[in-house]
């Protein structure tokens, strides 16, 4: 009933146009992949560094708290001194330590920790907590 048309008449476009939408989802898919990625490691970053500074602040309130039990009244007249305190346990700053530095000076004593948490790696966060004593 249709009358048969010619191989060479018929031109079709779906092969191009079925490998150009192929193609498009495939980099669109890529590109949602790294974006994911990208924003994994920059949570994790932010993590890590938020857990180096609780571990730089509990360190500094460790050894106020052992200055305070020790001289009572007045931790100005103690000598210097520095510990590192490795957090263990089911604390959420496994892995991470505190190295503890106390100075007296002519303005006061300084209390100042050092927050590490991670091995070496490229996710180590460091952070800073100084505290002021008068």
């Amino acid at each position: 009933m249709c009358p048969e048309r010619p191989q060479r008449l018929q031109a079709g476009a779906g092969l191009p146009v079925a490998l150009f939408v192929i193609t498009v989802l495939a980099l669109l898919v890529i590109g949602l992949a790294q974006l994911q990625e990208s924003s994994s490691k920059s949570v994790s970053l932010q993590i890590q560094s938020q857990r180096a500074f609780f571990a730089a602040e509990s360190g500094a309130q460790v050894l106020v708290a052992d200055l305070l039990a020790e001289a009572g009244e007045d931790p100005l007249n103690g000598p210097s001194m520095s510990q590192q305190i490795i957090f263990s346990g089911a604390s959420g700053l496994v892995g991470c330590t505190a190295n503890v530095e106390y100075s007296v000076g002519s303005g006061g004593a300084t209390v100042t920790s050092y927050g590490i948490c991670g091995d070496g790696t490229p996710e180590e966060a460091r952070r800073i907590v100084e505290v002021r004593l008068r």
